[in-house]
Order: C-alpha cells, then sequence, then structure tokens
C-alpha cells in the first residue's frame, strides 16, 4: 500500500450518459481465471497485441457493432444487474451543486497516475468500475422489457459466476436510459483510483477515448450489491492499551465472549480481540458518521503509542487468523449503512480507506473496453 495520506478524488458533473462501445470478452473459460490477468501484465505497451492473438485464437471475442449492455452475473446466492457502458466523465464538477458521481473514499495521487499511464499504454480500459445508485423506474422498465429477449451471451465462467449479457442497441431504450441517468447521483462502490485516472487521462489528454470510462450502473433498489465491513488489524499494539484509550475517550467497554462477538456489533459498537479475550467498545457516534470514521480519531488517538502497520481484513474468520495476543490486535467493525454512505458523501465528506466492501464484483473479463474507437 502507497504511504501517505490520501487526496480527495475529483467530482464528475452532469449531464451523465452512458455511451454505446464493442465490448471486448474473454472467452468464458478465461473469464475469472487468475491466469487470465497475464494478458495485462509488462511489458503494458504488449497488451494490444496480446489481446489481439488472444482473438485469434478464439480465447477473446469483440463485438461488431457498439451498445450499451445489460449484465446479469450471480455469485454465492446474489443476482446482480446493471447497465455497462462508457460513462462521461469529461465535465468537472466546479460547484458542490454540480457533482453527480461520488466516490466515498480518498485516493494516492501516485497510483492514480500510475494507472492513468498504463491504461493509456495498454489502449484499453480493463475492467468497468462499480456505480450504484436509486434508479428511478424508467431505467427499470428497460431492464424488464430487455430481458424478455434471449441475452446474447450467457455462460459460467471458471470461478462458478454466472452471465447473462443483453446488447441494448435500441435507440428509444437508450434514449429512456439517457434520460433517467441524466441527473442521477452515482456513487462510486469499487474502482475509486480508477475512476479518478479516468478523469486525470481526460484532464492530460482530452482526445476523445479518453472523455470517458468503462463503467456498470447499479440499481441498489433493484439488485443490491451487499455491503460489508473491512475490519482493521492493528499491529504491534495490545489490547489493553486499546482499551485504556478507548475508556480514556469515553467509550463502554465490556469484557465479552467469542461467541458473543459478531452479535455485539452495531452502529455505535465495534469489537477487540487478541484472539484469546474479547471486549466491546460503545462510542458515541454523532449523526451522519460512521465508526470506521471513529477508529483512527478516537481510538487510536488515544495510543501512546501507534500501530507498527494497520492491516485489512474482509471477513471476521481472516482477521481471527491473524489475532496474535500483545502482537496483533483485530477491530471488528459493524457494516456501514449505504444510506449513511450516501449522507457522508453529499455532505462532501469521505469514509475512511478500506471502510466499504460491496460485493459480489463481476469476474475480471466479462467487459474490456479497447481505446480504439
Amino acid at each position: 500500500m502507497e504511504s501517505g495520506l490520501p487526496t480527495v478524488p475529483p467530482y464528475v458533473a452532469g449531464p451523465l450518459q452512458l455511451l454505446p462501445f464493442r465490448a471486448l470478452t474473454l472467452a468464458p473459460r478465461r473469464v475469472g481465471d487468475p491466469a487470465s490477468a497475464r494478458a495485462f501484465a509488462r511489458p503494458y505497451r504488449g497488451v494490444p497485441q496480446r489481446l489481439d492473438t488472444w482473438r485469434k485464437r478464439g480465447l477473446a471475442t469483440r463485438d461488431d457493432e457498439p451498445a450499451v449492455y445489460l449484465h446479469e452475473y450471480s455469485d454465492s446466492g446474489l443476482t446482480v444487474r446493471g447497465l455497462v457502458g462508457c460513462l462521461d466523465l469529461s465535465h468537472v464538477a466546479a460547484t458542490p451543486g454540480q457533482r453527480q458521481v461520488f466516490p466515498h473514499e480518498g485516493v494516492h495521487p501516485k497510483q492514480v497516475t500510475e494507472l492513468a499511464d498504463r491504461m493509456e499504454t495498454m489502449r484499453i480500459n480493463p475492467a468497468p468500475i462499480l456505480l450504484v445508485h436509486r434508479g428511478p423506474s424508467t431505467i427499470r422498465e428497460v431492464s424488464r422489457k430487455v430481458r424478455t429477449g434471449s441475452p446474447e451471451r450467457e455462460y459460467v465462467d471458471h470461478a462458478g459466476q454466472q452471465h447473462r449479457i443483453w446488447s441494448i442497441t435500441d435507440r428509444d431504450q437508450r434514449t429512456e436510459i439517457d434520460h433517467g441517468l441524466a441527473d442521477a447521483r452515482l456513487l462510486v462502490a469499487d474502482g475509486h483510483h480508477r475512476y479518478a485516472a479516468y478523469v486525470a487521462l481526460n484532464a492530460r489528454d482530452p482526445m476523445p477515448a479518453h472523455e470517458s470510462g468503462l463503467a456498470m450502473v447499479i440499481d441498489q433498489d433493484d439488485t443490491p450489491l451487499f455491503l460489508g465491513a473491512i475490519h482493521r488489524l492493528l499491529h504491534g499494539t495490545r489490547l489493553d492499551d486499546l482499551l485504556a484509550a478507548a475508556t480514556a475517550a469515553g467509550a463502554v467497554v465490556r469484557t465479552i465472549d467469542e461467541s458473543q462477538a459478531v452479535a455485539a456489533l452495531a452502529p455505535d459498537t465495534l469489537v477487540l480481540t487478541d484472539g484469546q479475550r474479547w471486549a466491546t467498545v460503545c462510542l458515541d457516534v454523532p449523526n451522519g458518521s460512521a465508526m470506521v470514521q471513529l477508529v483512527d480519531g478516537v481510538l487510536l488517538a488515544g495510543l501512546a503509542r501507534r500501530p507498527s502497520r494497520v492491516g485489512f481484513a474482509h471477513s471476521v474468520t481472516q482477521a481471527l487468523e491473524q489475532a496474535r495476543p500483545g502482537k496483533v490486535t483485530a477491530a471488528l467493525l459493524p457494516a456501514v449503512d449505504i444510506d449513511l454512505v450516501l449522507d457522508v458523501v453529499s455532505a462532501g465528506g469521505l469514509l475512511p480507506e478500506k471502510a466499504t466492501s460491496f460485493q459480489p464484483k463481476p469476474s475480471l473479463g466479462s467487459f474490456i473496453r479497447l481505446l480504439d474507437e
């Protein structure tokens, strides 16, 4: 992870539009296969030739006509649908009132620059960023009508995800989508650095291919992504020191059994454990704030010595595998409600890095955009 403080990503203004493109898709057995990542490996200037070779070998295909796509994928019992296209990101918001695309995490400038350089060299957007909103009924009706027809592609990928994909080329349906998205307020769910790299690429080289970026827009009221917590692993920090800091900050601390841990999590309550002992920490969380925002500003700020490193775990099981008495203390956090995330970003705020985990994400290779259009 890059050192240094993250910066605020750019905000994009509307009217928002999802532009058609000619999708490049890997063969089903290649989608979701970790080995497929080698197509996007160094040297990056060789990526276009590699993908062309894959197409000639039947390992990838590219659509003949540009389209906006309806992509439905299922994983672990959850089904997600979204519109895939090239989101116009060429208008940067000059005032807060113009903002229509809302990141909720900061980004590291060096990583943004590296991603922009990489995409420019590879001449691709390798995967869609994920954007969520509470969509209008008009777009849901377009989705329903499109799904009455047979999908252009239907398959189970290497990772076990089930996919159904429809091309939307009907002019009236595309017009309905444009109208429904024009004033939308989209939350960046996944791909903050790629989103910032899209905008940076257009700012430094405003050619047509850089005016938009590959995106998937998901209606959270239709097929919601699961929003989970990302837990903290505090290296070099003892449980007793954290409990003392919490008590000094006015928190209510209570010792609990391991069996009570997950049930104890709440919007105002986190759980601390070193793998042997367990305790809840109940803090006064201000309205419009999330518990994850208080970990650094309240809990860690009260330590005489900060953790030597802060790691992240996407599940309680992963966190507990690394907790060690006297060496690594796990801070188990409650999931952040999406409406709270929207409140934070609408007020101009950001959540800390690695605050949310939107799942499931589509497998790599389901959509690739070439920047030669």
